[in-house]
């Protein structure tokens, strides 16, 4: 039987852990590489999650260029 992952732990992996290095936080396409790094595992659901992601890592949603 396969493990199901922690949600808290799989998203403390995504926003501070490794899988943020490869993210790059708060640079230019990290949405985008957020969304082609979970679409394997989420499908259609990778880029709203990663938007979630993307406001609780820079404090701001996904193309939102005021605080720039």
């Amino acid at each position: 039987m396969a493990r199901r992952g922690n949600a808290t732990t799989l998203k403390s992996y995504w926003l501070t852990g490794r899988g943020a290095a490869k993210i790059r936080w708060n640079t230019s396409g990290d949405h985008r590489r957020c969304s082609t790094q979970l679409r394997k595992y989420l499908g259609p659901r990778a880029a709203a999650y990663c938007a979630t992601l993307h406001r609780t890592a820079t404090g701001m949603w996904p193309g939102d260029r005021r605080n720039r």
